[in-house]
Parts: structure tokens; sequence; C-alpha cells
């Protein structure tokens, strides 16, 4: 198989028209040629951090929009299954993967659960993930969440740690806002990313200890701006969900990332042969002995997509994508009882107090982060009442699994005027997290998740509408036009419920994570990030 272009040449910052010969999927030669071509040969695309998850697609479907713009392999990793399923998760991922053009990296998830301070579905140990590292198809350890546990020498993490030294796989990050002494003794373990990198200064510091930066720009955290002129290594989305993947994924970032002034050549390295050296890949250029991953695209301005191959076979051309994904299914469900509205409500410490001071968690829009307050709140009958007016409404946590436990708390950020909007994806344990302005909006919003075997749900005084996503509560088998158009019109209905958030169910999906700074809820309560530990949720009633 021959193919002629112009190539670009991820080496010599070079286009050139060339010839490139194809045999079993593998390039064998390049050679320049002298013709005119319009067309720009770049290597295929590779996000080097990402949840598949996230984007409420299974493997398989996630590959049919992925391939159409240009993204030809994926480092993923399966840690939000793992949480729910385990070992049995991680299996689904990669065998639902299998069939589909789209080349699936995995990493083996080096903290699940995340903490122990969330109840999650499975446990993933030190002998799990030695047995997923020794696999071919797992290239890398997941991103080591669990910082501190590092910095305090955490024996099965840091078993985990060193399995994958031993079979010479990296070692991913995930410590934002860590810094000084703790983050050299965690980098002294030899983890060599991070994906949560906030600011110009935090890169940096970073960088100096070697850690190669990862520039996220995912559905909810935006650092493309912020992040344009620092040392980085990779352009990754981290997690995007079905109605933004319908737009694009890497080819929308490159156009970003040049339109903030990037050097083009400099961007397309970002998403091609750092990403295939760091894990050890063998695709990322265009030279011999290289899997034929191809993308032609018409300029370095706008990366649009003109055709897609995956080793040497067409995969997309002239607007058509030439595979059809076949799910695989997988029977799950939340082991949870069905909630009334008394399960949401608030109890003041002395029912007889009129108002109460609460610890309050404040959205920082468009990031992952929150904020600790406080607010004054009026207490009626015993209950404590969310004020509408002041945007401090309520946020729960049901535990999924069993337990049937509930822990309650406050939020400030969601606007919403009436009703409530819910969720099963919460990372990372995915219990269902639930907002809303009153206790009856909150239990009916959670019962529809319940019967929907998960799922997103937002019901105002007016309107409700939901999605199903029963393959662990995380995803849905139906094609990505589906899933996404439904996205699209529960953000848009949330948004008509006062919500000022872009993407309100991708923040909401991280309102119970404890790993971010500085104050989550969690099913087991109100979790200072900072000072890792619980804390009260009433400091003081009146």
């Amino acid at each position: 198989m021959i193919i002629r272009g112009n190539i670009l040449n991820v080496f010599t910052d070079e286009i050139y028209p060339g010839e490139i010969k194809i045999e079993q999927g593998i390039i064998q030669s390049i050679k320049e040629v002298d013709q005119y071509f319009t067309d720009i040969i770049v290597p295929g695309f590779i996000d080097a951090h990402t949840h598949i998850e996230s984007s409420m697609l299974t493997p398989s479907r996630y590959a049919e929009i992925a391939l159409k713009h240009g993204t030809t392999g994926v480092v993923c990793d399966p840690h939000e299954i793992a949480n729910v399923l385990g070992m049995e998760g991680i299996e689904y991922m990669i065998n639902d993967a299998k069939f589909a053009p789209l080349k699936f990296f995995f990493t083996a998830p080096s903290c699940v659960p995340s903490t122990q301070f969330e109840t999650n579905g499975a446990s993933i140990d030190s002998f799990d993930v030695e047995s997923l590292l020794k696999r071919d198809d797992f290239v890398a350890l997941s991103e080591v969440m669990d910082y501190m546990g590092v910095i305090d020498g955490d024996e099965d993490l840091i078993k985990k740690i060193n399995a994958a030294k031993t079979y010479n796989k990296p070692i991913d990050g995930h410590a934002p806002l860590l810094s000084g002494e703790q983050l050299q003794k965690y980098v002294h373990y030899g983890i060599s990313t991070e994906h949560e990198c906030s600011s110009k200064a935090e890169a940096l510091e970073k960088k100096r200890l070697g850690m190669k930066i990862m520039i996220r720009e995912g559905s909810e955290s935006h650092m493309l701006e912020e992040m344009i002129n620092t040392p980085a290594d990779f352009i990754v989305t981290d997690d995007l969900k079905s109605d933004d993947l319908i737009n694009g994924h890497l080819n929308i970032r490159l156009r970003k990332a040049v339109d903030l002034g990037m050097d083009p050549f400099d961007a397309i390295k970002m998403v091609t042969i750092n990403p295939a050296e760091h894990y050890n890949l063998n695709c990322g250029s265009i030279s011999p002995g290289k899997s034929a991953d191809l993308v032609f695209i018409d300029n370095l301005d706008d990366f649009k997509v003109n055709r897609v191959i995956v080793n040497g076979n067409t995969i997309f051309k002239k607007q058509k994508i030439l595979y059809r994904a076949n799910p695989l299914p997988l029977e799950t469900s939340l082991h949870v009882d069905f909630k009334k509205a008394e399960d949401f409500d608030v109890k003041a410490q002395n029912p007889n107090h009129k108002s109460a001071i609460v610890n309050v968690m404040r959205v920082v829009p468009n990031t992952i982060i929150t904020k600790k307050g406080n607010a004054k709140l009026t207490v009626d009958k015993g209950t404590i009442i969310p004020s509408v007016f002041e945007d401090v409404l309520k946020i729960s946590v049901v535990e999924r699994y069993g337990g049937n436990t509930i822990s309650n708390a406050f939020i400030n950020g969601f606007g919403i005027k009436n009703g409530a909007i819910a969720s099963s994806v919460s990372h990372d344990s995915h219990n269902i997290i639930v907002v809303g302005t009153n206790s009856e909006y909150m239990a009916e919003a959670t019962n529809k998740i319940i019967k929907n075997k998960g799922g997103l749900v937002a019901i105002s005084n007016q309107e409700e509408l939901e999605l199903a996503l029963p393959i662990a509560g995380l995803m849905s088998d139906k094609p990505v036009n589906e899933v996404a158009k439904t996205s699209t019109q529960l953000n848009e209905l949330v948004n008509r419920m006062g919500c000022p958030l872009e993407n309100p169910f991708s923040t909401l999906s991280f309102m119970a994570l404890p790993v971010v700074p500085e104050i989550k809820i969690t099913d087991k309560g109100l979790f200072d990030v900072d000072e890792n530990k619980f804390i009260d949720l009433i400091t003081h009633e009146e």
C-alpha cells in the first residue's frame, strides 16, 4: 500500500511531499517525491490521559466518534468502572474495546478506592495491579491520587509503584497544589506526570523536578489558556463528556492551542510523539517500523480532519466513519433502597434554635476545585432550610453499594431556583450525588436514578429529563448522537433552572472527590481535603 501527501515530520519540524509504503499495517519506508499535494499527513493523535467512562459511552461507542476527529490512540485509566466493579469492570472495558480500530492503551488503576474516606464497590490491591502491569495492553500505573499515602509510605501503594518499576512502566501522577518538601517526596518515588496543574507556577515547580506536564482541556477543566506558555509535554482531555466529544476531540484542542499562540509543530508533538515515547507506544510518528496511523488534515490552523488511517486501513473518509460499534452487554444494578424526602433533611442539633452557621462547599467555575465557606441558614421545626436567594442549596451523597447511608451538606454555585439534579457519575466511587432546592425534589431525582440503574436526572417544577446509564451506572450502550443529545438537553434544562455553570453535571460529578481541594462531600460526610479529615457540617446554632 502506498500513501502520498505532504508529510509532517515530528522530528525535524518539516512538511514535505512524500510517499509512505505500508505493509501489514506497518510503515516500511518514506521517501520524498516531487509532487504537489493539498492535504497534510500527520501522525494519528494520541490522548495521553483520559477516562473513557466520563464520555458516558462504552469504549466501542467512544471509538466511533473519536476516530472521525483524528484520534487513533488513547491512554485510558479505567479506574471509574474499577471503583464500581473492580477487575470485572476493567475486563469489560478491555473486551468491549478489542474489536474497535481505535487503539486503547490501558493503565492499571492505582487508587481503588481512591481514599478510605468514601465507600466504593471494589478494591484493587497491589497483587491485582501487578497482574495487570504484566500485560502488554497495560502501559502504565494510573494516576496516583492518594499523594498523602505516597508521602506517608503506605505499604500497599508503594508495592503498586514498585510493580510499575519492575515492569519498566511509567507512573502517572495526580497531586493538585502539592508543593515543596511534600512534592519532592512524591516525585522521589518515580511518579513522572501531572495533569492537575492550575497555574504556571505550579507547572514550573513540578517540571523542574522532572515531571512531564499535561495540559488538561476537558469538559470541566479548561487549562490551555492558563498553561499555554508553560514547558508542557502533553495536551489531554482527562474527562470529556459525549456532548463535547461529538464536536471534536484533540483536533479542536490543537486548533485552540495554535489560536492561543502555540507553535503548531509543538502542539502536534504533544498529541503524537511525546505520548508515544513516554508510554513506549509503537505509533506517534511517520517513520519506519511504526504503526501506519495517519491523519489527513487541511492545514495547521483549523486541523480539519479529512481522512483517518489506522494500521494501514482507512477508517474515516469523505466525512463517513467506516466502523460501527457493537457494544458488549453488562448487567449491573444499584444496590440501594428508594428514598424518602425526609432522608435529605438536615436536622439542627437543637430543634429550638432559629438559625445555624454551616460549612459550605463553594464551586469554582470551570475547575474541579472547591473553596470552603460558611452561611447562616434558618432553622424551621428543627430542620435547617437551604437559601435559594443566597444560592446555598442542599447537596447529598447516597451510598449505592448496599449500605443505604446518606450524607447531607450545603453548596454554593449551582444557582438552581427550583428543583434538583442527580447523577450516579460521581468521581471516584460513583455513589449517587444530588443537589436541590428541597428534599422532595432530591428524593424524586434520586429514585429515578435508582429505577434506571444509573444515569443523570434533572427535575424542576415545570420540566424533567433523564439519561439512563445502565452499564455500571456510568455508561450507555447507545450511539454518541443519542447520548450527546440527551446530555446537552439536560445541561440546557439545568441552565433554565438557574444554574450558571457551563457543564453542571460535569461539575456535580467532582463534588464527591476527596483528593481535590478544598472541601468535598462523600457518603461518610463533609471532608476537608487540606486537613485530610471530616469536619462538622454545623459550626454554630443560635
